[in-house]
């Protein structure tokens, strides 16, 4: 499966906002879209008039790129949002907020989505006490994900414990523990993340 490896910087340039795609730089002064806040390219500062379409396609490569989830399984995850009771918009959201690799990272488990999904497939993390190494996976209210023993003891997450971390109100998180649980499936208005989801369903329906 095809992945992103060109600079994440050139993404939140592309977007004209911040993704948050590596972690504690994002929130420096060493952030690329705070000394250079245009698109990449010789035409990049350029004003366009975007037509109907463009605008729902930057909004689900904007939705795409913030949770770091390839083309075929996004429309993938589309179709079943779409299948689902409610809303189709609210329904792909919370779907995106619950795979494991987003829980790992609004847990303060990870510093960016990207090491969250990594440290999942390198297989740090147990939910309800069994093995976890499939980023993707949906996680379910009630489920309690784990930092393994054997990993607790490594600097990266020894330097957690140290940390005062916090979540989503529809999570809880025992820092000592290294454990977060998800209390309940997030509701829409407690998904801080600014996409227009309503842009993405109409691109999807033509």
């Amino acid at each position: 499966m095809a992945r992103y490896t060109d600079a994440n910087c050139k993404l939140c340039k592309r977007e004209g906002q911040k993704l948050f795609l590596k972690g504690e730089r994002c929130y420096s002064t060493k952030c690329a879209l705070e000394r250079r806040n245009y698109a990449p390219g010789q035409h990049g500062q350029a004003r366009k008039k975007q037509s109907e379409y463009a605008t729902q396609l930057r909004e689900k490569q904007k939705a795409k790129r913030f949770y770091g989830v390839p083309e075929v399984q996004f429309r993938n995850l589309f179709d079943k949002a779409a299948q689902r009771q409610g809303k189709t918009g609210d329904n792909l959201l919370i779907m995106l907020e619950t795979r494991l690799d987003n829980v790992v990272f609004r847990l303060g488990f990870a510093a960016s989505r990207k090491e969250a999904r990594q440290l999942v497939t390198h297989g740090h993390f147990t939910v309800n006490g069994k093995k976890a190494n499939i980023p993707s996976m949906e996680v379910k209210a009630g489920d309690v994900i784990r930092v393994k023993e054997r990993s607790q003891s490594s600097p990266k997450f020894k330097e957690i414990k140290e940390m005062s971390i916090t979540v989503p109100s529809w999570m809880s998180v025992d820092v000592d523990k290294l454990e977060g649980k998800v209390v309940a499936l997030p509701r829409r208005e407690e998904i801080d993340t600014p996409i227009a989801e309503h842009l993405i369903v109409e691109l999807y329906s033509k």
